[in-house]
């Protein structure tokens, strides 16, 4: 796709062969006026505020994180409800998706490494828990919701208004079957892969799904990886075996697809393990539902056979501490020990007798690509009470280096930085 150009958006919109072709959002029809370049008559949204009581409040809950030597975390922008972010590739505007129906666009414009401006993005489109937010390498912004795939072209450029070009990739009811919908597990996430594809995980919805489900979700992706052509054609099955991923990254150096597992409740306070996945080809099966997290088998699948060929993970973290968003990191602020390496975030547990997580973490590499031990990088957000001042999610590389943390808990998108 050829680079967009401020001064001829519409036009490159119309010609790409990557672009989807608008549809109608029922029952606004929003979508399909966006689509045709026509407004839709909805007021701009008002800035999040970001001063105030609130950011203070973060501000000295902020002090309490520890880090290694040399790195310190600030509050970046104030964000409700912030999971999964997208940096812009050109201007660094970052793009946070919710569990709600609200995606906001945060804008640094003097460079200061503090939000200047927090909004709604695209106010007009009725959103439907969009978790997912990612850019293709063109500019392209992807969000991918409970039940379908929209894309924003230039949305860097021209998130301002209330009003931005729009395209349905995947319509509404055709990521899953409407019948498997569910309240659980519904936040996705997408990356775009070296082959130019849309990755897309697809949770399922159960603790452990039923026997009669499994042909289903294995033909669907449900409880797999997905990819298809950014246009929303070719679509196939990457992966499978997986439970729930709320994490999924390319490692730039070897284009193996990484991505995190939340594994079984309710089988004890320390076990399954929490998993990260290392995808080295596509049909590869890691284990979900005969494994309930690393080689810990599930009750409700002890005594079938397991697939043959399963994989098992790269790393086995903490049981129930939620591991979410990760990371790559690509720049070049941080000390060499850290570059090319894998940060992830970790959310927290809900359901074991002493809290666990609420951290961020970092997996460092062997030479041959494998993980090496995991540890801890950023922590303090999980008091010695119990009690979470935050809850990290995800993790992203910042243009000048640092490295960002939302946090859907206290509302709030935080910068690592070292050095400065």
């Amino acid at each position: 796709m050829k680079p967009l150009l401020l001064a001829a958006v519409s036009a490159l919109v119309l010609v790409s062969p990557v672009l989807a072709q608008p549809a109608v959002q029922s029952p606004t029809g929003n979508l399909e006026r966006l689509g045709a370049f026509q407004s839709t008559g909805t007021e701009e949204p008002k800035p999040i505020p970001q001063e105030g009581r609130k950011a203070d409040a973060i501000q000295r809950n902020l002090q309490k994180i520890k880090l290694p030597p040399g790195f310190k975390i600030e509050l970046y922008a104030l964000v409700p409800d912030a999971r999964h972010m997208a940096v812009g590739p050109n201007a660094g505007v970052v793009f946070v998706g919710t569990r709600k129906s609200k995606v906001y666009a945060v804008t640094d414009r003097d460079k200061d490494r503090v939000a200047d401006e927090v909004k709604e993005f695209a106010p007009s489109v009725a959103f439907k828990i969009p978790n997912g937010v990612c850019f293709s390498r063109d500019g392209v912004l992807y969000v991918v919701e409970q039940n379908r795939v929209l894309q924003f072209p230039a949305a860097e450029f021209f998130y301002e208004g209330p009003d931005v070009a729009a395209f349905q990739v995947v319509k509404q009811g055709e990521l899953i079957p409407p019948a498997e919908e569910s309240y659980n597990h519904t936040a996705r996430v997408c990356r775009i892969g070296p082959d130019n594809k849309l990755y897309i995980a697809l949770g399922q919805p159960f603790n452990v799904p039923p026997k009669d489900k499994l042909d289903l979700y294995k033909r669907v992706g449900i409880g797999g990886i997905i990819r298809m052509d950014q246009d929303g054609k070719n679509r196939e099955v990457f992966a499978t075996g997986i439970r729930n991923s709320v994490g999924i990254e390319f490692n730039p150096a070897d284009k193996t697809l990484w991505f995190t597992d939340n594994q079984v409740d309710g089988m004890g306070d320390d076990i399954p393990p929490g998993e990260i996945n290392r995808a080295v080809q596509p049909g590869q099966n890691f284990g979900f539902p005969w494994y309930g997290g690393g080689t810990v088998r599930t009750v409700e699948y002890k005594d079938e056979p397991v697939p043959a060929g399963v994989v098992n993970p790269q790393v086995e973290m903490t049981a129930h501490a939620a591991d979410l968003g990760l990371a790559f990191y690509t720049g070049t602020m941080f000390p060499q020990q850290y570059r090319g390496g894998l940060f992830s975030a970790q959310h927290g547990s809900w359901n074991r007798t002493k809290p666990v997580g609420a951290r961020v973490m970092f997996t460092p590499l062997k030479p041959d690509g494998t993980a090496d031990k995991p540890q801890v990088f950023a922590e303090g957000w999980l008091t010695d009470n119990g009690e979470y001042l935050g809850r990290p999610v995800d993790v992203a590389v910042l243009l000048d280096g640092s490295l960002l943390v939302s946090d859907d808990t206290a509302g709030a998108v935080y910068r690592i930085s070292y050095g400065q």
